[in-house]
């Protein structure tokens, strides 16, 4: 009876609590962790509409993305009083958000002027190649050395390109400095402390990597860049460290408390998993797959499509630490398509249901490649595929497929990875949405051939940005040195396939059948028609189709000469 009693005590003498603002790309949530314990205590999430006005494309609402900020805020309050916790405990806010999605905004108005172009949209395939064609021997790693970069439809400099391009709004408010460019942090920010009445407009080393536009080793904005990409620099938010007081929260319950700590999802992810030291990595399992593996003070360039990103710069007068990443752009995405495109599934719960019904894709492959393929290949003409069907297939089989495409498409990024920095991996460190599904975490383990660990506190990216905001000088209501971090449980899934056993070369034909599917997936969608020389688009151009009609003609005609002789 004692030990209840002074467990209700103790729920009200918590001490600093820290929160996080973690804005995805399918769902804002607020999170109120405890500073000592990084035990999770309250938590509201609000969904996010996602438009699709063409083919490719995609977008969502900068004002709708606010407003649910504000909301998951006060729902979060609400909830803490009535648990009895004083909101007046918090002590700062980390945010951390859905990286290269782009806005522009009117700084006077502070109106947006134009959708958030979210970032696996694909309508920048036409820029993205423009830029590609003006480098020296078309060369989509030209920016590399600079960016840690390809230049790829991915990264929001391409976005914003095509928004000073296609939308006279954005070109004009450019044109008479009244333009503010930012990813969904700055845009957060901004508004946040204050808007068009002293707003700070800044962002942090983490997403500011992901513009392109951004220098990985000088740790700034790059005169070259910008002037490569013809993107004026006085619209660009200032770049600060991961882990600093930004600004002041300018309204609503928690008006006065310090934004204080900023970091990208998939870096926000690294430091709530502890990934601190060199060689740790993590996999979230998100709308995306994004897999980082710290690779320390250094930034290690890859041989293999994957990606040099900062990690995380903890401090002002910190280091900034970097980390090669594997960027997949559909892992829950596909259940999602699953559900509302195909209407197969009602709930993503239900996914797991129907493929542990079957165990087997029985031959069926899916490659997901909505748009385009992302590492190690960065092909935006592919498309999605699911082949090998037969007439036992059936939506089971294809649950089945769609769950093994995701580990599947990890296991191509952990073998670029393991190539790339010499050592292989030894265990996987997995978070995000997707990993409720024990079914996907087995099969990723049977996959990778390596144990995969999954922490029973699954909001790690939330996690990571209070960390940051809680250690930030000024604030210090939580510490990052090893020995006070708190222990974390976790679930381990061990491989359960004998590497020298049937299953083994069961599982290594499997994903071999899969690279041939990415293969039949490449170059599916060109932007240019293939012309004859004169301006006219022409069938027999496809050099295939051209043969086929050819000889379809020739058969036809050797039929009816058979056919005349009988």
């Amino acid at each position: 009876m004692n030990s209840r009693m002074a467990a209700s005590s103790s729920r009200v003498m918590l001490g600093p609590l820290v929160a996080a603002i973690d804005q995805g790309t399918s769902s804002t949530r607020f999170l109120v962790f405890n500073a000592k314990t990084a035990e999770l205590l309250s938590h509201h999430q609000v969904e996010i509409n996602q438009s699709f006005p063409k083919e490719g494309w995609v977008e969502e609402d900068p004002k709708e993305i606010l407003q649910s900020v504000y909301e998951c805020m006060e729902r979060t309050c609400e909830k803490l009083t009535q648990l009895n916790i004083d909101i007046s405990n918090i002590k700062a806010i980390g945010v951390t958000n859905q990286r290269e999605t782009t806005l522009v905004w009117d700084k006077e108005t502070g109106e947006p002027l134009y959708n958030a172009i979210v970032w696996l949209d694909l309508r920048t395939q036409s820029t993205a190649e423009r830029l590609i064609n003006k480098t020296p021997g078309r060369n989509k790693n030209h920016l590399k050395h600079k960016t840690g970069l390809p230049i790829s439809t991915y990264f929001s400099a391409v976005k914003l390109r095509w928004l000073m391009d296609n939308v006279d709004e954005v070109a004009e408010a450019v044109l008479t400095h009244r333009a503010m460019f930012g990813t969904v942090d700055s845009w957060l920010i901004w508004c946040l402390t204050g808007g068009k009445s002293g707003g700070v407009h800044c962002t942090d080393v983490t997403n500011a990597s992901r513009t392109m536009l951004f220098n990985i080793h000088t740790l700034d904005w790059d005169p070259e860049l910008c002037k490569y990409f013809d993107i004026p620099m006085e619209i660009l938010p200032k770049v600060r460290s991961s882990s600093e007081i930004y600004g002041l929260m300018k309204s609503g319950s928690l008006s006065g408390i310090p934004i204080s700590g900023c970091l990208g999802d998939q870096s926000a992810a690294l430091v709530g998993q502890m990934c601190f030291q060199e060689g740790q990595a993590k996999n979230t399992y998100g709308t995306g797959c994004f897999l980082l593996r710290n690779t320390g003070a250094k930034p290690v360039m890859s041989d293999h499509g994957l990606l040099t990103t900062v990690a995380y710069k903890l401090g002002r007068d910190k280091p900034a630490c970097y980390a090669l990443e594997g960027s997949v752009a559909i892992a829950g995405a596909v259940v999602r398509w699953l559900k509302d495109n195909l209407g197969i599934i009602q709930t993503s719960t239900e996914l797991e249901k129907l493929a542990a019904s079957v165990g087997t894709s029985y031959g069926c492959y899916f490659v997901p490649a909505f748009s385009g393929l992302y590492a190690p290949y960065w092909e935006p003409s592919a498309r999605g595929i699911i082949c090998g069907l037969t007439q036992f297939t059936n939506k089971s089989h294809l649950a089945f497929a769609a769950l093994e495409a995701v580990c599947f498409q990890t296991r191509e990024i952990l073998d670029a990875m393991n190539q790339d920095s010499g050592i292989p991996l030894t265990q996987l460190q997995v978070d995000g949405g997707m990993t409720s599904n024990r079914l996907l975490m087995q099969l990723q383990a049977d996959i990778l051939c390596i144990p995969v660990v999954k922490p029973s506190m699954p909001e790690t990216t939330a996690l990571g940005a209070a960390m940051a905001a809680g250690a930030a000088e000024g604030v210090s209501v939580w510490s990052l040195r090893p020995e006070d971090l708190s222990e974390v449980t976790s679930e381990k899934f061990e491989p359960q396939i004998n590497p020298e056993g049937q299953g083994a070369y069961e599982s290594e034909f499997r994903y071999a059948r899969w690279k041939k599917a990415v293969q039949r997936a490449m170059n599916w969608e060109t932007t240019e028609p293939i012309s004859n020389g004169n301006g006219e688009t022409s069938i027999f151009s496809s050099v295939p189709l051209g043969f086929y009609i050819l000889g379809s003609m020739l058969m036809l005609i050797g039929a009816k000469y058979i056919a005349g002789h009988k």
